[in-house]
């Protein structure tokens, strides 16, 4: 028997060259950090799935975003800013979207180390939809975008938010949406706001960095880009990706043959997929380490709380 050679460039690549579990980091890293309580993340077997009832060149398309508008009087939330929670918010807002927008995601647990938050494009594609109704690709723009609390309660997301973002989209006559989530628990509320949408009518797609999350709520479309947390709209200041990548998203949207269907970008963060190796991974932490990020999430829980509690009026 004779074995053809393979092409050099052909050959397997590291084990770890795969998307990051999440669902797994998290749980060890909130175990190692002192939570011994396992989350227990949205899981569904049905997915509701609603095909765009016409073109999208004549359909009205708006987005959903977890990232928060800019606080001056909150703190760092710049780039290269750490964990942030005074500037959390905790209730759906909504942007005009005529006008320009200061959003940032300081506030979530996006990938610090190997993306510098310097390029809101990467999280919030005004620009590149704005451009897509020029050249016609959508037919409009729905005159507000939304913001959605990333809140842990699974109850207020689906008994308060989710119905909020659906009567806002109602109001403004939109027909499709795209989803824009950034830490894993972003992705858990979009996943959960896909579904209401999908559930009354309005076709959603969303475009996110951590596959396993998605997947396992269960989504009608999925555009994957293997990216570190925070960039589920293409790579910072390239925006040739940005704009490939939102093409991609509105093909699926055009193109999905029924609910769970993921479509992973061809297009790779960098050479090197080493970055997988750092995010929430409790094996590559000193005890030391352990006990300083133990005290940095107590202090950053106790600020949040009050935040949640001033906005409450308690």
């Amino acid at each position: 028997m004779t074995l053809t050679r393979q092409p050099e460039r052909l050959t397997f690549a590291p084990e770890y060259d795969q998307p990051v579990r999440y669902m797994e980091r998290t749980r060890s890293w909130y175990q190692a950090l002192g939570y011994p309580n396992v989350y227990q993340w949205a899981h569904y077997v049905e997915v509701p799935f609603a095909p765009l009832e016409k073109p999208l060149a004549r359909s009205c398309v708006t987005f959903v975003t977890t990232a928060a508008r800019y606080q001056s009087d909150k703190g760092q939330q710049g780039p290269g800013a750490p964990y942030n929670a005074a500037a959390k918010f905790y209730t759906v807002y909504s942007g005009d979207t005529a006008l320009e927008h200061d959003l940032r995601i300081s506030h979530v647990a996006i990938d610090r180390v190997h993306t510098s938050m310097e390029d809101n494009r990467c999280w919030f594609p005004l620009e590149a939809l704005r451009s897509a109704v020029a050249t016609g690709r959508i037919g409009a723009l729905a005159r507000r975008f939304h913001g959605a609390p990333t809140n842990r309660s699974q109850r207020q997301t689906l008994e308060v938010d989710c119905p909020e973002i659906l009567r806002r989209c109602r109001d403004d006559g939109v027909e499709a949406a795209i989803l824009l989530p950034n830490c894993p628990v972003c992705h858990q509320t979009l996943s959960l706001v896909a579904r209401q949408l999908e559930s009354d009518g309005i076709s959603t797609v969303m475009m996110g960095c951590a596959k396993d999350i998605p997947e396992y709520c269960g989504v009608p479309r999925y555009l994957f880009s293997d990216f570190p947390l925070g960039n589920p709209a293409g790579r910072p200041q390239d925006p040739q990706s940005q704009a490939a990548t939102l093409e991609w998203a509105l093909r699926l949207l055009e193109s999905a043959p029924g609910p769970r269907t993921t479509l992973q970008s061809p297009l790779r963060w960098s050479e090197s997929a080493a970055w997988k190796l750092d995010y929430c991974n409790v094996e590559k932490l000193t005890a030391e380490e352990i006990r300083r990020r133990r005290e940095e999430w107590n202090q950053a829980r106790s600020v949040a709380h009050a935040v949640r509690q001033k906005g409450s009026g308690l």
